[in-house]
């Protein structure tokens, strides 16, 4: 480990590189505030050590391997602690950051780890990493964010978008809310808004495209289509789902894990979690893809068993039937709005249909979904049950309700294990 020590009343910094033991003298006299200074160098040495990199360009950018008789320069003025609080003895930014990623992360998704991580490797530990987490200044977190918006985006002629700045801002304002709490300074960012981000519309498709996707897709696709498109799964809520988690019996999916990452989690939220009815149409899909797959853990699957590819189904399945079809292209996530649009249009409760989205409050129902919210007459779901009906073309019942019918075999086991 990196440490700033003294010999003989000024500063050095000692660490062990491949084995051996190194010093680096300084002329710096033994006092707090070149204690504070190249406390910030010997973290960057350790950090360096951590990964495996060579220390001397952080030495040299230092100014620790200048010369014959190594001296620290100071930093840039711009760079310079400015007020009281950040000349306390606070450790380096990147030291900090590290120590905060590593004791939260235990409570992260995977998923999230691996954003969080990408933030810091990307863009905070390069434009912060060599400051005393305390001398990170308003003034500084405002010139990082006007860089940001001149940062190149993903796609060529592209910047990055409001959403993702306020990301890293987030990210940056986390790190420095728990070093302010452990270390007794003022959070630069307090009262710094977010970037406003431009409403996004939603693109459902109308219940004749809907039709009409279905029907041209592969055969193979066809079953899952349906399932995706009349019970507003997400991708990855949809690909997890296992026949444990299907009840023939009582007609529900019960929505309990999602596959991120290539490997199974816990849902995106605890509203997530939650129990979906079953229309005919779908509950006549699931039973149809059942004699396909039922043999599998998962419900739709490639033929080693293994959950369907976001990327692969986008790229290679759903882009090819929009642009066969000519119609506008638009990212799966929509046939999740396009669920919530034809239950509102159908006259389904905004209550029902956020707890079908998995939404914990209608809020963001009426914020997305509006204008499709017009005619509101029925709670139970039977409303867009019968409008499925009559487009494909199933013979309704009497009742209200559809008959039941029996589960496909060896499903029995699996509803009760739900």
């Amino acid at each position: 480990m990196a440490s700033v020590r003294q010999h003989r009343g000024r500063l050095l910094i000692d660490y062990r590189e491949g084995g051996t033991r190194q010093r680096v003298y300084t002329k710096l006299a033994d006092s707090p505030a070149n204690r504070v200074q190249l406390e910030q160098v010997a973290a960057q040495v350790e950090l360096a050590l951590t990964k495996g990199n060579s220390v001397e360009t952080i030495l040299v950018q230092a100014g620790l391997l200048a010369g014959p008789e190594p001296v620290f320069i100071a930093p840039p003025q711009h760079l310079r602690p400015t007020t009281a609080a950040a000349t306390t003895a606070t450790p380096a930014f990147s030291a900090f950051a590290e120590q905060w990623f590593g004791e939260f992360k235990v409570g992260w998704r995977k998923t999230y780890i691996t954003t969080v991580r990408g933030i810091l490797d990307q863009h905070l530990l390069p434009r912060f990493g060599q400051l005393m987490v305390g001398a990170v200044t308003r003034a500084l977190i405002l010139d990082f964010r006007a860089h940001l918006a001149a940062v190149r985006g993903r796609r060529p002629g592209t910047k990055l978008s409001p959403a993702r700045i306020n990301t890293i801002m987030l990210i940056l304002r986390q790190v420095l809310q728990e070093a302010a709490d452990r270390y007794e300074f003022t959070l630069p960012m307090a009262r710094l808004k977010p970037l406003k981000v431009p409403k996004s519309d939603v693109q459902p498709f109308t219940l004749e495209q809907t039709h009409l996707l279905i029907n041209t897709i592969r055969k193979d696709y066809q079953n899952y289509l349906k399932v995706r498109f009349f019970t507003g799964m997400r991708s990855g809520e949809l690909h997890g789902l296992k026949w444990k988690y299907v009840d023939f019996e009582k007609r529900l999916i019960l929505v309990r894990e999602a596959f991120v990452g290539g490997e199974d989690e816990y849902t995106k939220t605890d509203s997530s979690q939650r129990d979906i009815p079953l229309s005919r149409v779908v509950w006549e899909a699931l039973s149809a893809q059942h004699k396909v797959t039922g043999h599998q853990e998962y419900v739709f699957c490639n033929r080693a068993g293994e959950p369907i590819d976001t990327n692969n189904f986008t790229k290679r399945i759903w882009y090819p039937l929009l642009r066969h079809l000519g119609l506008a292209l638009r990212r799966p996530y929509q046939t999740r709005h396009t669920a919530a649009t034809l239950w509102l249009e159908a006259g389904e409760s905004p209550a029902w249909v956020a707890m079908a989205l998995g939404h914990s409050s209608q809020a963001m129902l009426w914020k997305t979904y509006a204008r499709y919210c017009a005619n509101l007459t029925r709670r139970d779901g039977s409303a867009m049950d019968r409008l499925l009906n009559a487009t494909f073309g199933v013979q309704a019942d009497a009742g209200a309700t559809p008959p039941p019918a029996q589960p496909p075999p060896g499903n029995a086991e699996n509803a009760a294990a739900a």
